[in-house]
């Protein structure tokens, strides 16, 4: 490989003069700085990002840990994040977790030792050794949509229990009062108020809360196909005089899968069976019927993470933020009236 004394030969200039150009560290004549911008182009030089970190005390990378990059979620939350972070000039090192806590923790120990100059993290589930890890790290952090408990960090997510509620009440008013609910696994935060937004909508509307109508998934396809086909397959062997007429899935890939579940179980959808969403990931609008959903735009979930970490690199004694973004409704097929004589 070419190194920086290589260049200075081929430039005619200092070592010293190459250093300056590259490093932007003090004025170089017009002259000077266009032969050594030659001569890099001319021996392919790269400058090497370890050493310019060990000079600058920065290595202009961010640590990304996500639990599942295979979850559209987690991939488009990415993308915002990484474009953020590409126009502020920081590159992306993004790690997949795969559900698993011990592989959260070693990520996190192997970014650290990276030296990333900040991270960004979506917990895989509780995990005190990962608190305590964020604990003793220095590096600036920002969670987001899932709380790291105890983490000294700053936190990015959506009002799930006020983008829940709003979703449920679309049922309502459209005349559905037996609504199931598939949740997410309890041991999570998000999964939890999107549970409490369903009960305070039927609350408000003065429809009595059964809990034996809430049934938990793990926020995936597979989990919401199968939760559905419970639901449905409850009712259907008691051969219920007030049926569920809609479904609430805590996440848009549940959804997906409670609407492949009810179309093989026979139901037309939205006319016999309504389903809404949260999260308004892009694929939601090409599934058929397409999904009715709250959400605020996951790339833009993942823009804010990245704004607010960039910002907490380059003020480190700033106050914590909570910034917390308001999902709006996405009306699409996969919701209508119940059929006449379906209604409770």
């Amino acid at each position: 490989m070419s190194t920086i004394k290589d260049v200075a030969i081929l430039a005619g200039v200092s070592f010293t003069t190459v250093s300056h150009v590259l490093n932007d560290t003090r004025p170089v004549s017009a002259d000077a700085r266009r032969r050594v911008l030659a001569a890099v182009d001319e021996i392919g030089y790269l400058p090497s990002a370890v050493a310019r970190s060990l000079r600058k005390s920065e290595t202009k990378i961010i640590g990304v840990l996500v639990p599942n990059v295979q979850n559209p979620f987690f991939a488009e939350l990415v993308c915002g994040v990484e474009e953020c972070c590409r126009l502020a000039g920081y590159s992306v090192f993004l790690c997949n977790s795969d559900n698993d806590p011990k592989r959260q923790q070693q990520y996190m120990r192997t970014l650290l030792e990276k030296r990333v100059d900040g991270l960004l993290l979506s917990s895989a589930g509780d995990d005190e050794a990962l608190a305590r890890i964020f604990k003793l790290a220095s590096v600036p952090s920002v969670t987001v949509d899932r709380l790291v408990a105890g983490a000294r960090a700053d936190r990015v997510s959506v009002d799930n229990s006020q983008g829940a509620s709003n979703a449920v009440k679309h049922l309502i008013d459209l005349g559905h009062r037996r609504i199931a609910c598939i949740s997410g696994p309890a041991e999570f935060e998000v999964a939890r108020e999107r549970v409490e937004g369903w009960r305070h909508a039927l609350r408000e509307a003065g429809i009595e809360v059964d809990e034996a109508l809430v049934t938990a998934s793990d926020f995936s396809s597979p989990g919401g196909y199968e939760a559905a086909r419970r639901i449905l397959r409850a009712q259907a062997d008691r051969a219920s005089s007030n049926p569920v007429t809609a479904i609430f899935a805590s996440n848009d890939m549940m959804a997906i899968g409670a609407l492949r579940a009810a179309t093989e179980l026979g139901l037309k959808l939205p006319q016999q069976l309504s389903i809404v969403g949260f999260d308004d990931i892009e694929l939601s609008r090409y599934v058929f019927p397409a999904l009715t959903t709250v959400g605020c735009g996951v790339r833009r979930l993942g823009a804010e993470a990245g704004r607010v970490l960039i910002a907490r690199i380059e003020n480190p004694a700033a106050a914590i933020k909570d910034v917390l973004l308001t999902p709006r409704l996405v009306l699409r097929e996969s919701t209508a009236p119940p059929q006449l004589g379906m209604q409770g």
